[in-house]
């Protein structure tokens, strides 16, 4: 096999020889694949697409070029993903309120990316919570609490991390083949029974249109069920972030605030039902979506879904007493205050992805790779689509009162007052 003959084919149109997209995945991992051929594959597959079956090939071949876990567990394994968003901090509720309903959730996670929260940088706001562990205790962890949230380590799925980093140079990270394959191989490395996925549409979105969200939610469902995963997506809705809070240790109180049942953001129970209802029926822990939802709400009303993450938080390194003195443990920002809008009326758009780009430059993400994450900054009790702006649009932490000021100025920018507007629905479609 020649790297050549696998690009000139895609380059061309044609169909690759037998076992060339596996082959070229093993390159990518072992170094046999150069950069510049890994950056003109990148590029032939943006331009001319793969089809179907050679995006399963891929996603095969990717997950397949590290290790893939393998569970003796007495319940079904199962995950949940989600492109990316504002306020997304339904990771944190979903895999303990699973693992409450009897199944177990071994959640690879990552980091933020562009305007996009990370779940790893929102878990790390918890003083001692390690996101980096080795294969034994992840396995340990999920075994004796039923779910862990963790990173990926360097054995999964090593020809996607080399991939990945190409792309961001090359100008092919928006390609939808090679969004789903990525994002597929490192979940289905994990050695899940059923996946669900939320795909994001809206203004906070990565994909932010309509078309596009559901050309990738179809793309991810069928190469998911081609690699031999039961898997659906949602299709839900980023026009307004999906917490009242957007920010690492903030987002960790809301969450905490909605598992415990202490103060429920509606948006955030209503989506983790969703999800672990789809979730529950596809792997065969529920006889159909609506049981599911039944027991997920149950676990979350119970108190065991909070139980289950304070075991977690615990076994990962964090407080032993972390759900119930999370507002004790949590980071908070030296400078706080209100943000008021220039005029009257009501909430009439936001543009979700610049609110999260003003976390950014608050320090909540990153700018760089090198950039560390300050996790007390971000900005809580969010305006959503429709509140009257006579009202504050929001509350802005910050680390210093310049950086209050200019956080301010763009939460302001990032919201259009006029007329009152009625939300789009939460779930907006199901794939699969």
């Amino acid at each position: 096999m020649d790297a050549r003959a696998v690009i000139t084919a895609l380059r061309d149109g044609r169909p690759v020889p037998a076992g060339g997209i596996e082959w070229f995945a093993q390159g990518l991992a072992t170094g046999a694949v150069s950069d510049a051929q890994a950056g003109a594959f990148a590029m032939a597959v943006c331009l001319r697409g793969l089809g179907g079956a050679g995006r399963v090939a891929l996603t095969r071949a990717m997950r397949d070029s590290g290790d893939v876990l393998a569970w003796d567990l007495p319940g079904p394994v199962v995950d949940k993903h989600s492109t990316g968003g504002v306020g997304d901090v339904i990771s944190l509720l979903l895999a303990p309120a699973l693992a409450g309903c009897g199944v177990y959730v071994p959640m690879i996670s990552g980091r933020g990316l562009g305007h996009t929260g990370g779940t790893l940088d929102k878990l790390e706001a918890i003083p001692g919570y390690r996101v980096e562990v080795a294969e034994d205790r992840l396995r340990a962890v999920v075994r004796d609490v039923g779910c862990a949230i963790v990173g990926a380590t360097g054995r999964i799925a090593p020809a996607d991390k080399r991939l990945y980093a190409i792309r961001d140079v090359t100008g092919t990270v928006e390609s939808v083949d090679l969004i789903t394959a990525s994002i597929l191989s490192k979940k289905l490395a994990a050695g899940l029974q059923a996946l669900v996925l939320d795909v994001k549409v809206g203004s906070g979105a990565f994909l932010p249109g309509a078309d596009q969200a559901q050309a990738l939610a179809r793309a991810l469902v069928e190469t998911a069920n081609g690699a031999g995963c039961r898997t659906s997506a949602l299709i839900t809705d980023m026009d307004q972030p999906l917490a009242r809070t957007a920010g690492n240790a903030l987002e960790v109180a809301e969450a905490m605030d909605t598992l415990t049942g202490r103060r429920v953001t509606p948006r955030l129970r209503d989506l983790t039902v969703a999800l672990g209802a789809e979730v529950l029926a596809l792997c065969g822990a529920a006889p159909d979506a609506a049981a599911g939802g039944r027991a997920v709400a149950a676990a979350l009303d119970s108190g065991r879904a909070a139980e289950r993450f304070g075991r977690m938080v615990a076994a990962l390194g964090g407080p032993a007493d972390f759900a119930d003195r999370w507002a004790d443990h949590l980071p908070a920002a030296p400078v706080v205050r209100d943000v008021f809008a220039d005029a009257p009326g009501h909430v009439a758009a936001i543009d979700t992805r610049a609110v999260g780009l003003a976390v950014v430059a608050l320090g909540g993400g990153r700018q760089r790779e090198s950039d560390r994450v300050d996790p007390r900054v971000g900005f809580s009790g969010l305006a959503g689509l429709g509140a009257r702006a006579d009202a504050p649009l929001g509350r802005v932490h910050a680390a210093t009162e310049a950086d209050a000021e200019a956080a301010a100025a763009a939460l302001r920018a990032a919201y259009r007052i006029g007329g009152g507007t009625v939300p789009a629905d939460l779930v907006q479609d199901r794939v699969g």
